[in-house]
Parts: structure tokens; sequence; C-alpha cells
């Protein structure tokens, strides 16, 4: 008769378990597949596809008692891998959020919001807009393939088991500051330009003060606004390239054992 000791069992069920923590927290945080557009049930079996095919290929994993305090303990951290990854990758989303909404209160469309069915929060039409932008350039780009490949290529630089140091998250974690510099910079263009229509409002004010400009400025600011904004759109690819690529280089930097 074939028998299985308890040790082959749970180093079998182990070389499947621990890598689906870890991908599973990726898929559960990250921008497209982790909102609430996705089902859970949706990440879970891709979740499950993707640790099919990446087990044969792994290093092996450490054999653990499923039900010991390291089990738990190390269940946890690659949760917290999984979700480090995630956290990342919407600082790449969120940077063209804030750029958008710094726009929409510069131009006057702070007023005109919307549901965002990804979070389930009002958010103006503007941050909605570049999101849905960045989100069909980062599928266009295979942002997604890059994802899945850092995400197989971490269990070979930082193995599971093997945590990562204090130095290291503080170096990584000093990169991150970018994102409000980066939103900054999407929206320093258009916000230089509307403020020198403002400075225009304000001379024609100081000449003309019989002038409404209350219901000539507002008008004129928002069309305006939105001739910078569909200007300032054709080198919007150039900036997400560059924005992506420092992204992902933060994510192979993040899975990196030091």
């Amino acid at each position: 008769m074939f028998e299985l000791s308890n040790a082959q069992i749970g180093g079998w069920i182990g070389s499947f378990v621990w890598p689906l923590f870890r991908v599973a927290a990726l898929l559960m945080t990250m921008p497209i597949i982790g909102t609430q557009l996705v089902p859970t049930r949706v990440r879970l079996y891709l979740a499950l596809a993707i640790c099919v095919v990446l087990v044969p290929s792994l290093p092996p994993m450490p054999q653990v008692d499923a039900l010991s305090p390291r089990a738990l303990l190390l269940i946890g951290w690659e949760i917290l891998i999984g979700a480090m990854l995630g956290f990342v990758l919407q600082l790449l989303f969120h940077a063209f959020v804030v750029a958008g909404q710094i726009i929409s209160m510069q131009m006057g469309l702070g007023f005109a919001s919307m549901v965002d069915p990804t979070n389930g929060v009002s958010v103006p039409v503007l941050g909605q807009f570049f999101t849905m932008l960045v989100t069909l350039l980062f599928l266009a780009m295979n942002g997604h393939l890059v994802v899945f490949e850092v995400i197989a290529e971490s269990f070979v630089t930082l193995p599971v088991g093997e945590g990562l140091s204090g130095n290291h998250l503080w170096e990584v974690a000093g990169k991150l500051g970018w994102v409000l510099g980066a939103g900054l910079l999407l929206a320093l263009p258009a916000i230089t330009a509307l403020l020198v229509v403002n400075l225009a409002f304000g001379a024609m004010t100081r000449a003309a003060p019989q002038l409404n400009i209350f219901s000539i400025g507002f008008p004129l600011t928002l069309v305006l606004g939105l001739v910078i904004l569909w200007i300032g759109t054709a080198d919007l690819l150039a900036q997400y390239q560059v924005l992506a690529s420092e992204t992902l280089q933060l994510l192979r930097e993040l899975i990196r054992s030091r």
C-alpha cells in the first residue's frame, strides 16, 4: 500500500501554500486586479492559477509545521511582502490621481465629482479621467505581465522564510516620497498656465473695477483649463513611461534581500 508520512504531505502542501500567500496578497492590493471591480473569488482563482504555474520552477520551500508559531509568522511575512509590492504599484496610479485633483481645483472643476467604482469614494472627474487613462496605458504596455514577472523573480531573490533587513526597508521607504513630487510635476504645466490666466483676470479687474470678473472669469478659466489639459495630454505618455520605469525598478529593489 502506498503511504505518505505527515512530513511528505506537509512538504507538498507547504511548497504550494507559502507562495500562494505572497501572490494572493499582491493580487488583493495591486491596482486594477485588486479593486472592487474584480470579485474576490476571481482574484483567488487567479492566484491559484499563478501558483500552479510557478511552483514547479521555484526553489525548495522551508519545512515548517503548519500549526507551529513559526508557520504563522511565515504566513504574515509573505502577506506583508505581497502587500508591499501592491502598495508600491498603487503609488504609481495615485500620482496621476493627485495630478488630476490639483488641476481640477485650479481650473474650477473641483465641484464636479463622481463615485470612483474601484474605491467606492467620491473623486473629482479629472482624477477619475487620469485613473482610467493610466489604467489603459498600464495594460497596453503589458505592465501587469511585468508585475507577474517580478513576483516570480521575488521567490529567487527573496526566498520564502528569508526576511528583509531594516536598513533595506528604510532605503526603499525613502524612495517612496517621489509620488507627491510626481503628481506635482504632472500638474505643474497646467497650474502655471492657469496661474497666468488668473493673473490676467486680476489685472483686468484692477483696470476695470466695474467688470464682473466672476461671471466672465469662471467660464473662461474652465474653458482654458480644458484646452490646456488637452494640450498637456500629448506629453502624458512620456511622463508615464518615466514613472512606470521608476516604479518597476523600485519593485525589483524591494524584493532583493540584503
